[in-house]
């Protein structure tokens, strides 16, 4: 069972129903289907194009990011991998175990110096490569932090901007392009001195499903420059809040005293899954379920994906809105929590005087939401004072209300990341 204390939430049948669509969407979120679908012995298909794997002397792998074990475990078991390199977050208990692959367990959300390490052993191993070989790269979200390799500043420094823009609720584009030009490897740098042929499988891990942005387009190329991410520092108000250096190498590369990032893609690429595969299977899920359903994508400040979901909820017995995407919060507060929890919670605050029983959940298909070792919550509308919501919602202190009110999912790491997905079940009573 992927969420571990199912029987503990099951409670009544509306939990029942929500918590059976959560684990269809989680359960299509695992890469190994996909990855064998496109992928034999002797050959990749990489969407158009079919990589013929006979033309090469040797094959080797590197993967990246919360899911590069499953990835790797799925891919080596169809083709014979030479050797490779495997980086997943610290405190992950790797599912391959094979001596060919060299695995790093990095930081994550914060790079440390295994990322770098890690960032700079691919690189070295990529460099050693030849034109008889090939190399699969394995791609999937986490690796910005996963893969640390700063320019022109130091790592503390990289962490420290990073940090101002995720408590500033800047987007994951916002993020990715900030990081892009501070580093060695991201936006397309990674293989720019490759020699030998690849393919990137992908798994998305960010609305659209834009190349760019996931895993800051480490294999890929960059669309955003130097300018850009002045701008968004500006937006954030946050040009004195961070190191020196790093206002001073963005300002260096606006001036085109330092090279961009390469703006074309140098390989082949294939997205293997997105959110939409998990909401498409808790679809499929609520049709067996006899639940009639809608289906939304969400973004962007979490106020307003809780507003937007609550004038959806339906009227109608036995309904659902379906949910998938990445919302992002504003840290104010020093309580524990994730964006998750914090859906959940505000949601339950503002439907506190409906007559409907409803059912809200929401969980991170990574299996760990913020700074908590849970993937989510589910709840019914239970009545709390409405005080009692908002002094937790101020500390960002969600998890601490779930703690003490029950609902808090747990999964464990999931070895995939696909976002985030939930839904807002109905009956009337």
């Amino acid at each position: 069972m992927i969420i571990q204390n199912y029987s503990d939430l099951a409670k009544d049948r509306g939990k029942i129903n929500a918590l059976k669509i959560l684990t269809a969407g989680l359960e299509s979120a695992m890469p190994q289907k996909q990855l064998q679908k496109i992928i034999n012995s002797k050959q990749i298909r990489c969407g158009k194009k079919t990589i013929n794997l006979t033309n090469y002397d040797s094959i080797y792998l590197v993967a990246f990011g919360k899911a590069a074990d499953s990835m790797a475990n799925a891919v080596s078991a169809i083709i014979n991998i030479k050797k490779g390199i495997v980086v997943i977050p610290k405190g992950l208990m790797p599912e391959i175990k094979n001596h060919r692959f060299q695995i790093f367990q990095a930081g994550h959300p914060t790079p440390d110096k295994t990322s770098v390490r890690a960032a700079r052993s691919i690189l070295k191993f990529l460099h050693q490569r030849n034109k008889d070989e090939l190399v699969i790269f394995l791609v999937s979200g986490g690796s910005s932090a996963l893969l640390a390799l700063p320019d022109g500043i130091t790592l503390n420094d990289k962490i420290r901007v990073t940090k101002e823009l995720l408590v500033s609720g800047a987007t994951i584009q916002e993020l990715n392009c900030v990081r892009k030009h501070l580093s060695k490897i991201k936006g397309g740098r990674l293989i720019e001195g490759m020699k030998c042929d690849a393919v990137s499988l992908v798994i998305s891990d960010v609305m659209g499903d834009d190349l760019s942005s996931i895993a800051s387009g480490t294999t890929y190329f960059d669309k955003t420059k130097f300018a850009d991410a002045l701008k968004i520092l500006k937006k954030y108000r946050l040009e004195n809040k961070i190191p020196n250096s790093v206002i001073r190498r963005l300002r260096l590369g606006a001036s085109d005293k330092i090279p961009e990032t390469p703006k074309k893609s140098k390989i082949p690429h294939h997205i293997v899954l997105t959110n939409r595969d998990c909401l498409q299977a808790m679809q499929k899920k609520s049709k067996q379920l006899g639940v009639s359903f809608k289906t939304i994508s969400i973004s962007g400040d979490i106020a307003k994906a809780t507003s937007k979901l609550v004038s959806l909820i339906p009227k109608k017995k036995n309904s659902c809105i379906i949910f998938g995407g990445e919302t992002t919060v504003k840290v104010k507060g020093s309580g524990k929590g994730g964006r998750n929890q914090e859906l959940v919670l505000r949601i339950l605050e503002k439907i506190q005087k409906t007559k409907q029983d409803v059912t809200i959940a929401s969980l991170g298909t990574d299996g760990i939401d913020g700074n908590t070792k849970y993937a989510g919550a589910i709840t019914k509308n239970i009545l709390i004072h409405q005080k009692e919501i908002k002094s937790y919602l101020t500390a960002n202190d969600s998890n601490s209300f779930f703690k003490k009110y029950g609902g808090l999912i747990k999964t464990g790491y999931t070895h995939t990341n696909l976002m985030d997905i939930g839904l807002i079940l109905t009956n009337l009573k």
